[in-house]
């Protein structure tokens, strides 16, 4: 086996492990701002939870791609214009 590539895997596991860890965190914290601000179990408060989830996800998506553009990898995604 080539220990280059086992280094490689053990990192990519290391990272998606850390960063499930890090989402289930951002779960927690968000629904407890939630609860605070009394929208925890209404349709409102799943609403908003769900906006605020996919707002964090797509800023962190686009902040990534933008460092793998400037360190010369290449992003997972592309914007249409930039095609």
């Amino acid at each position: 086996m080539n220990p280059r590539a086992m280094i490689q895997t053990m990192i990519s596991l290391a990272s998606a492990s850390l960063g499930l860890v890090a989402a289930l965190a951002w779960n927690e914290a968000i629904k407890a701002l939630l609860a605070e601000m009394h929208l925890g179990d209404s349709l409102g408060g799943l609403f908003a939870y769900a906006a605020v989830a996919t707002l964090i996800a797509v800023v962190v998506l686009v902040w990534l791609g933008k460092i793998a553009s400037r360190i010369g990898g290449e992003a997972a995604f592309e914007r249409e214009a930039e095609g």
